[in-house]
This record gives structure tokens, sequence and C-alpha cells, in this order.
């Protein structure tokens, strides 16, 4: 089967520092694939590579059999790549139904419709439902964005993403600052949304990675040292060297 998203041999150099090196990794639908490291490994980097927020010194990236290494990163949020950020990027004052319909909005952007609303936009509040249902947030379409708990904000990212109609979710440690019926949930979610999409999870909860994840790369220093299922990455000496701690 084709990978969703394929990457060929990606570096990025900022000045003197190689920050990602020659990184390959396919993302395929029906697969959550993890890339863990410690901080500084180009996890970030990486992602923000992936998403067109940075681009790459070397390497390609593909998407949908597509090369992609030149787009922006809102032609590739257009074509459906799409990302969450390791800080919450919500609207806090506006409701969660709101949050879903201006990030749909924006994927459906109709600059020559001056005469409507962009609350009417039919397109864009289906978008949003179906956003809300799928990240199971239904139920608090009318509440307050800034007053839900820190686990349920990370959920309305999620669904923020969903609105927009990716293929490739790239989702930049969602479970940080999560308690554990918290993480329960947003795994549930990861497990549900891979059926339909290709999922890069960047995360540094291990016991959650190694629950979630049908593959997983190691970075250390920029550079993949392991890839593989998560019993390969358990076995694997170098991996428990330099980042499971395991002599």
């Amino acid at each position: 089967m084709q990978a969703m998203l394929q990457v060929e041999g990606l570096s990025r150099r900022f000045g003197g520092l190689l920050a990602v090196s020659d990184v390959a990794l396919d993302l395929h639908v029906g697969q959550v694939h993890a890339v863990i490291g410690t901080n500084g490994a180009g996890k970030s980097t990486l992602i923000n590579m992936l998403s067109g927020e940075l681009g790459a010194s070397t390497g390609r990236i593909r998407f949908d059999g597509q090369d992609v290494t030149g787009w922006s990163q809102h032609r590739r949020a257009r074509a459906g790549v799409g990302r969450s950020y390791q800080r919450t990027t919500i609207f806090p004052e506006f409701t969660v139904r709101e949050n879903c319909r201006l990030a749909a909005q924006a994927a459906f952007a109709r600059p020559w419709a001056l005469w409507q609303a962009a609350t009417a936009c039919e397109r864009s509040n289906a978008a949003a439902q179906a956003a809300l249902e799928a990240a199971g947030l239904a139920h608090e379409a009318d509440r307050i964005a800034g007053t839900m708990s820190h686990g349920a904000k990370r959920q309305l990212e999620v669904a923020m993403c969903l609105a927009t109609a990716p293929r490739v979710l790239l989702l930049d440690e969602p479970l940080a600052g999560m308690g554990a019926e918290e993480t329960d949930r947003m795994l549930a979610l990861l497990q549900r949304l891979k059926a339909t999409h290709a999922v890069l999870l960047v995360e540094h909860d291990m016991d959650a990675v190694f629950r979630i994840a049908d593959r997983i790369t190691v970075m250390v220093n920029g550079c993949v040292i392991a890839s593989g299922d998560p019993e390969h990455i358990r076995r694997d000496p170098e991996v428990q060297t330099a980042y499971l701690g395991e002599h």
C-alpha cells in the first residue's frame, strides 16, 4: 500500500547546526506512527518540515504520491495535511463549535461570498459538526472553549484539525499535561482516527506510545537510530542505551 506521506533523505541545517539529518519515514492510513527522542532530538523540527512551516535543506516529501517538498504550509494544509502544536492554540472566548467552524472556514474559504455571513456557510457548519462528532465533543458544542479541562482542549485541537478534512494528522505532544483518564480518552480517539487517517504522533509519554503506536521511529541528535514495530524498538540495544536508559 502506498504511503500517504513519504519522506526521503530529509535534512534541515541552521547555520552550522544539523538539526535533522537524512530522515526517512512513511505514514500509512491505518497506522499511528510515533516519533520519540529526548529534547533536542529534532522531533519538532521534523514535524515543522512535514507541515511546511520549515523548508527542507535537502530531501523529498511526497504526499499521496506527489512531491510537495516546495509547497507552503497553507498549500499542504489545503491538500490534506493537518497538524496540532505543543501549546494550546484554540480561541478560548469562542464556543467549541465556533472554534471548529473557524478552522473549517479557513479550509473552505469563499472570499467571493460577501453577501453571506460566514456563520451561514453550510459546508463549514457541516464540517465543524462532523469534526465534533468524530472527536467525541458534540455534547460540548455550545460550551465556551476556555472553560474546558486541559484534556478536552487538546481534543478540541484535534477536532479543529479534522474540520479541515485532512488525510494526514501531525500531532505534536497531544498528551502533554494530561492525567490518566484524559490520556485514555485521547488514545481512544487516535485509535478511531487511524482507520481513516495517517497519524504521526510526537510524544514523550512512553507508556502511551507503546500502547497506541503501530510503528515507532527513534531520533537522537537529529538522526534516526531505529524504526520498527514496538517490540522491535523495545529490544533494540541502541535504543535501550540512548533513549530508554537501559544498559
